[in-house]
């Protein structure tokens, strides 16, 4: 964590693991989560259990992760970005325990831009480019650029 100090209102669970040189601004709540060395993580995120960011990932902020999500090493995170880890949520599955979580990865050196939605059981390839409010309902290749609702490839980078 930053030697400058905890910011206020922050919770971070014990089982958390942090990297050396993570920053953590104001308002982060943070369970069960690994996160790499030099990470920035903004303000209002939270990061739930069963989390794992890799090194040097700038997460910003208002963004939600949710259980089951891996992040590479150098992901960039867009201000409100959301993770969905569960197609068909019912308050009935939940009961019945016959939830099941859907994992998303996220590839080494991709961008999700800002207010991006990512749907659980998607793989986003290693330095995809993932267009701000775009809607992830299935893979996307690694370096392909994505955008819309739903996201449709919109070019392969060069």
């Amino acid at each position: 964590m930053s030697s400058a100090g905890s910011p206020p209102c922050q919770c971070i669970a014990p089982d958390v693991v942090l990297g050396r040189n993570v920053r953590l601004n104001a308002f982060v709540n943070l369970y069960g989560c690994t996160l790499g060395d030099d990470c920035m993580i903004g303000t209002f995120v939270e990061i739930q259990r069963d989390v794992i960011v890799g090194s040097r990932c700038r997460i910003q902020s208002h963004t939600f992760i949710c259980s089951g999500v891996t992040l590479e090493d150098d992901v960039f995170v867009g201000h409100g970005v959301m993770f969905i880890n569960d197609r068909h949520p019912s308050v009935a599955a939940t009961l019945a325990r016959t939830w099941q979580l859907e994992r998303i990865t996220i590839g080494r050196g991709a961008s999700l831009g800002s207010g991006a939605l990512i749907l659980g059981g998607v793989n986003i390839g290693a330095g995809a480019v993932i267009g701000a409010g775009a809607v992830v309902t299935r893979d996307v290749a690694a370096a392909t650029t994505v955008a819309g609702v739903p996201a449709r490839i919109l070019a392969p980078r060069q």
